[in-house]
């Protein structure tokens, strides 16, 4: 129960105005720095120019690698291995969200590897060394700049797998929460639902025993999420609000609230089948498939901790039997998922039928069975997903 390492290096520059020490941290590491970003948002809200007047500021050489997908591709990563390798690039910054800091640190590793970089994310081919990673984040969600975390999709073959090496930890991350202030509404509801289900999927929800000071910080981690996400999308340039969601993501997967309690996840292995099929949001996905989830593993031996959430989290009655408050946190739980984050409720609506979930079902058990906190089989991930429709 109390045995474990905890170890985070990232050092985080948080607040307005921090830019400034951009150059001075990516110059210990080198002086050709690869830009990394999606779509061209950080252009239109300016945060491209005052990054490259950082950049220029210091002396560094800059190329550019943009483009990068919602879920990234593998693709994508080994296009930005060829321009590190072509450039002699030394120090990787990433620019944006969670799927850029994803391929970024897949990109980091794969610049020392010979072959495709999806060898790496699949296990066929070791993690060695890695070009330093830096951030500056413009969403709050995967938690990615302080983790050493990344998930990459291959959609030629309709997967989507995790890559975790701590050579891939940020060296430095920059938070500045009115970076965010341009994330609409559907983004920054999809970013608290995956602010959610990682500390329900990864530590939270659990059968272990875990330490009543990181339990209750979970769930102050919860609260404050569910306190603050309805006004950040409300009003866009609340800082207090999109501040609190901001750190709330970064702590919801840094490592240090699975101390002790870490499990394998069940509603994020089953969503990344959703994404590797359907290139869907991944969480829109995962706030589709938690409730039911909860519904479908809910029994005598799991209602009085989904209760003691409703209770802390929610402040459902407390006098409730377990079993009704259990029923109650999972309609608590819907309710500001759906109606006041305003997320769609079904897989149908998305235009989902059940064509793949017979072999999504069996991909996600990865041939056995799903072991998170409680196990499930192929024949019960498919009715979870025919749960959603």
């Amino acid at each position: 129960m109390y045995n474990f390492t905890f170890q985070n290096t990232t050092k985080i520059y948080f607040g307005e105005n921090q830019l400034e020490h951009l150059g001075e941290e990516l110059k210990r590491y080198g002086t050709r720095v690869l830009l990394t970003y999606g779509g061209g948002s950080i252009k239109r809200i300016g945060l491209y120019d005052k990054v490259m007047g950082e950049l220029k500021k210091a002396g560094m050489t800059v190329f550019e690698l943009s483009g990068i997908e919602p879920n990234p591709r593998h693709s994508t990563v080994n296009r930005g291995v060829e321009i590190c390798k072509k450039e002699n690039v030394s120090v990787l910054l990433a620019v944006g969200g969670g799927s850029t800091i994803d391929c970024t640190k897949a990109i980091a590793a794969a610049a020392f590897y010979d072959g495709d970089g999806w060898d790496l994310v699949a296990g066929s081919a070791p993690v060695t060394r890695a070009l330093p990673v830096f951030t500056v984040l413009t969403i709050a969600a995967t938690g990615s700049e302080m983790n050493a975390g990344a998930v990459i999709s291959n959609m030629e073959t309709n997967e989507k797998l995790a890559l975790i090496h701590p050579l891939l930890q940020p060296k430095a991350s920059f938070l500045d929460p009115t970076n965010t202030y341009s994330v609409g509404a559907f983004q920054m509801a999809c970013g608290a639902a995956d602010t959610l289900s990682h500390i329900f999927d990864t530590a939270y929800f659990t059968a272990a025993k875990k330490m009543d000071m990181v339990d209750r910080i979970m769930e102050e981690v919860l609260r404050t999420v569910v306190k603050h996400a309805p006004t950040a999308i409300k009003e866009p340039e609340n800082y207090e609000a999109r501040a609190n969601l901001m750190w709330a993501s970064t702590w919801a997967l840094n490592g240090f609230l699975q101390t002790g309690a870490v499990q394998a996840t069940s509603c994020h292995k089953m969503e990344h089948e959703l994404s590797a099929f359907y290139d869907i949001t991944h969480g829109l996905g995962l706030a589709i498939l938690t409730p039911r989830w909860m519904e479908y593993i809910l029994d005598e031996s799991v209602a009085s901790l989904f209760k003691k959430f409703g209770v802390n989290v929610f402040g459902i009655d407390a006098s409730m039997s377990d079993m009704e408050g259990a029923r109650s946190a999972i309609s608590k739980l819907s309710g500001f998922l759906f109606e006041t984050l305003g997320l769609n409720s079904t897989l149908t609506e998305l235009g989902i039928d059940d064509a793949n979930f017979n072999v999504m079902a069996k991909r996600a058990c990865r041939g056995g069975v799903l072991a998170g906190f409680r196990r499930l089989t192929p024949e019960d991930v498919e009715k979870i997903y025919r749960m959603c429709l």
